[in-house]
């Protein structure tokens, strides 16, 4: 089974997207919608986002395996894919050590939801994981249709190419905001995700393990870091930057936007980036 996911998806929360911001994105030229943040298990959300659209494909970024039950998340799928066939890519994660309690074994954890997944019919070629690591990135690999990886820049992209191989998806997000003003669009990012999700361990140490240092990561980001993170500037160098995914092996560039109206960031983007294609 293969995926028209689009160069482009666009990444939002809940409360920031409605069936009709899905019908517009999908205008603009998004090929994908990832539902952010933990959606509940029954996906309801997701079907609404469909059901507006033709040819937009909806995606889980991710669902939560200590807050989803696998049984409920998998009959969720098959009613989606049921009504909406080949449209819904369903995203899992581990989540954070810092938000969840019970937070213990990530690796088995999400092994074991992935086995329940199998168990309950959801195809592998249906599933990716928000995969980080490298012991993740192989799990990846060997037990789903690839990874979607956030809060990476290029370099962990290029890493991530090497462990998938060819044939795996990688859908990397990075944030985005369209702001000319470097010194204004740094204080932007840092005062949200990026810059309020460094003390997070999972993203911590993946940044880490691309040279980023303790000092990057204090005081919500080092300039360095927070420019490694968010394509910022005008329209044409934020396409630029995000188009690096792509150069480093990624199939698709998924924009996590920034600023009081994330979905007139994402048309922004989306023109930029088209326009780029264009030259």
């Amino acid at each position: 089974m293969s995926f028209d996911l689009g160069l482009l998806g666009a990444h939002l929360r809940e409360h920031e997207v409605t069936p009709e911001a899905a019908s517009e994105l999908e205008r603009a030229g998004y090929g994908t919608l990832w539902l952010d943040a933990s959606p509940p298990a029954d996906l309801a959300l997701a079907e609404q986002l469909l059901d507006a659209t033709t040819r937009l494909t909806v995606g889980t970024s991710v669902v939560n395996v200590w807050t989803a039950d696998a049984e409920t998340v998998a009959a969720s799928y098959h009613r989606i894919e049921a009504r909406h066939p080949g449209r819904f890519l369903l995203g899992v994660g581990v989540g954070h050590r810092e938000v969840h309690t019970g937070y213990a074994s990530p690796y088995a954890t999400l092994v074991s939801y992935l086995d329940q997944l199998a168990r309950a019919g959801v195809p592998a070629a249906r599933t990716v994981v928000a995969a980080l690591g490298p012991k993740m990135l192989r799990l990846a690999r060997d037990r789903t249709a690839g990874a979607v990886p956030c809060m990476v820049p290029p370099e962990h992209t290029r890493r991530a190419r090497s462990i998938l191989g060819v044939g795996k998806l990688l859908l990397p997000g990075h944030f985005a905001l369209a702001e000319p003003d470097t010194g204004l669009a740094r204080a932007i990012a840092r005062s949200a995700p990026p810059g309020t999700a460094l003390g997070i361990t999972n993203y911590a140490a993946n940044l880490q393990r691309l040279g980023f240092t303790e000092d990057d990561l204090a005081n919500a980001g080092s300039d360095r870091l927070i420019d490694a993170l968010v394509a910022h500037g005008d329209p044409a160098s934020v396409a630029t930057r995000l188009l690096a995914h792509r150069d480093a092996g990624a199939d698709h560039v998924g924009v996590y936007p920034l600023g009081d109206d994330p979905v007139a960031t994402l048309r922004t983007v989306a023109e930029a980036v088209y326009a780029a294609e264009a030259r």
